[in-house]
Formats: structure tokens, sequence, C-alpha cells
């Protein structure tokens, strides 16, 4: 099993910010679905202010490349993307069309 860390910023707005944690309370079921089938085992997602976490626990056959393209040819993971998309902004270091940066491990207790 290997985990990932991730890194994202949702514009800093309160009222799209609430917004974006209801969707999230609820996310919809083709998305979940889709997430499982890629290998993820465990998910989970915190944030302070506007900025956003995510914590990836992944088996043995993960690849971001081969969830990227199952998301691509799924039109339900489309549609939330672009959804989130409202909320979400781009890191100032990320390349064109990246959301979720991978962070890099700079410790361990």
């Amino acid at each position: 099993m290997k985990k990932y860390a991730l890194a994202l910023d949702l514009k800093d707005d309160k009222h799209l910010i609430r917004e974006y944690e209801e969707y999230h309370k609820k996310v919809w079921p083709e998305v979940l679905s889709s997430i499982k089938a890629s290998g993820v085992l465990n998910m989970e997602i915190y944030r302070t202010g506007n900025r956003l976490f995510m914590i990836m626990e992944v088996d043995d056959n993960f690849s971001f490349v081969m969830k990227a393209k199952a998301d691509e040819a799924n039109p339900e993971v489309k549609d939330w993307e672009t959804l989130m998309w409202k909320y979400q902004q781009a890191l100032p270091h990320s390349q064109p069309g990246e959301k979720w940066i991978i962070m890099d491990k700079i410790f361990s207790l």
C-alpha cells in the first residue's frame, strides 16, 4: 500500500467554501465508485482557510495515469470535476490544467 498527500486551493470565498463542503457531504455515487475502482483504499480531505490537503492510501495497482484515463472516459466524473472547478483554484506553482498537486514528504516520525 502507498500513501500520497496532495494539495489544492479553494477560491477564497466563504459562501463557495461552504457549498464545496456541502457537496463533499454527499459525493455522487458514481464518483465514489470511480475512486474505489481506481485502487484508492482510503481518501481524506482536510481544509484550513482555503487550502485543501488530501491523503490517499492506494493499492499496489494504483496509477495516477490510469485513474486520469478512467476519469476522462466517465461522464459523471467529468461533470463532477467541472462542477468542483467552480470552487477550486490551482496552486500558484501548478502546471496549466493541473488541480491536485502531489506533495513531497519532508518528515516522518
